[in-house]
C-alpha cells in the first residue's frame, strides 16, 4: 500500500467516477483502475462497485476511505512541516468540548505568539473525536470532562487510545437556563424539577453514547431532547427557549446576559481536564497553552482547581 494510491481512492471517492478522476490526476484510466485492484487485491476487499452511472464504495471501502483521509492529512501535514528549505512553523492544535475557558486560553497564546509563521488550530467537537484526534496526534491535546458515570468507560478509552487524562479542576454540577425560565429564582433544583422542561445536549455524532455525553445525566430518559453542535445554538435555545442544559457553574462571557446557572442538589462532581498522548513531548507552545488553561480557570472561584 502506497500513499499514492490512498490518494487515487480518495479522488475517486470525491469524482465519483474512475475516469473523472483519472482526467483530474492526469493519468490514464486504465493505470487508475490497476492501481485500485492492485490495492484491492492486496487488502483482500472490495473497495468500489461498478456500474454505468459510474463507482460506488462498499462498506469496506467506506472504512478504508475513512482511514486513508487520516493517512494522507498526517502525510501532508509532515510535508508541509518538514520540506526542505522552509522556514519551520509553529503549530498548536486543540480538540475540546464546548468550553469557553478552553477557547480564551487558546485565544490568549495565539495573541501572544511571536513567531512569524504559525499555523494553530481549534477544533471544537465530539468527545470520541477528541480522543481520535489525539491518539492520532491530529491535535496536541484535548479537553473534556469525567464523573462517576462516565470515568470507567473514558478510562478505557484513553488507555486504548493511549493518552493520558490529568485534571484541571473539579466543578459541582449546574443548570443553565434562561432569567426568564420559570425556575430562574430557584436557589437550587433537583433532577425532579426538570422534567416537564427540553433538555438541551451537544449532538456526539457517530460515536453517540451515554458515556460520551457532553452534559451529566445525559443517560437519563427524557421526553423532550433537542441536540446541537455549536455554543452559539446553545446560547440562543437557552436565552429564546424554556429549556436547559446541565454543565460546569463556569458561564462564557455571552451567557453572563440573560442566563443563569442554578446548582443541582446531586453529589456528583465533574473533573474537567486534558488528554495528551503518552508519546507527545510537549513543546513551548503546548505548554503554555496548558498554563493559561490554568490561569482562565483561576479566574472562576466557583470550581476548585488542581495546579
Amino acid at each position: 500500500m502506497t500513499l499514492q494510491q490512498l490518494r487515487y481512492l480518495i479522488a475517486i471517492s470525491e469524482h465519483g467516477s474512475i475516469n473523472a478522476a483519472a482526467q483530474n490526476l492526469y493519468i490514464s484510466q486504465s493505470n487508475l483502475s490497476t492501481a485500485v485492484k492492485e490495492l484491492e487485491r492486496e487488502l483482500g476487499i472490495t473497495i468500489f462497485t461498478r456500474s454505468n452511472r459510474g463507482v460506488h464504495l462498499t462498506n469496506d471501502g467506506t472504512e478504508l476511505l475513512g482511514y486513508a483521509r487520516q493517512v494522507i492529512e498526517q502525510a501532508d501535514m509532515l510535508e508541509t512541516r518538514y520540506a526542505h528549505g522552509r522556514e519551520s512553523q509553529v503549530r498548536l492544535a486543540v480538540s475540546t468540548q464546548h468550553y469557553h475557558f478552553s477557547l480564551q486560553a487558546f485565544i490568549n497564546v495565539a495573541e501572544g505568539c511571536e513567531s512569524e509563521k504559525y499555523d494553530f488550530v481549534l477544533r471544537e467537537c465530539a468527545t470520541g473525536e477528541i480522543i481520535d484526534d489525539v491518539r492520532t496526534f491530529r491535535s496536541d491535546v484535548g479537553v473534556l470532562y469525567m464523573d462517576d458515570f462516565n470515568s470507567r468507560v473514558l478510562q478505557k478509552a484513553f488507555k486504548d487510545a493511549e493518552v493520558t487524562f490529568t485534571p484541571l479542576f473539579k466543578a459541582r454540577v449546574h443548570v443553565f437556563v434562561s432569567e426568564k425560565h420559570p425556575l430562574a429564582d430557584r436557589k437550587i433544583l433537583n433532577l425532579g424539577d426538570l422534567d416537564e422542561y427540553p433538555r438541551y445536549s451537544f449532538e456526539q455524532g457517530t460515536a453517540n453514547s451515554f458515556y460520551y455525553s457532553e452534559e451529566p445525566f445525559g443517560y437519563l430518559p427524557h421526553n423532550r431532547n433537542i441536540r446541537y453542535s455549536d455554543r452559539g445554538t446553545l446560547t440562543n435555545l437557552l436565552t429564546s427557549f424554556n429549556g436547559y442544559t446541565v454543565s460546569t457553574g463556569v458561564l462564557s462571557p455571552e451567557m453572563h446576559e440573560g442566563i443563569v446557572a442554578i446548582p443541582l442538589d446531586v453529589d456528583q462532581k465533574m473533573t474537567v481536564g486534558y488528554i495528551m498522548h503518552n508519546e507527545r513531548r510537549p513543546g513551548q507552545l503546548l505548554l503554555r497553552y496548558i498554563k493559561e488553561l490554568h490561569r482562565v480557570i483561576d479566574e472562576h472561584p466557583s470550581v476548585q482547581s488542581f495546579d
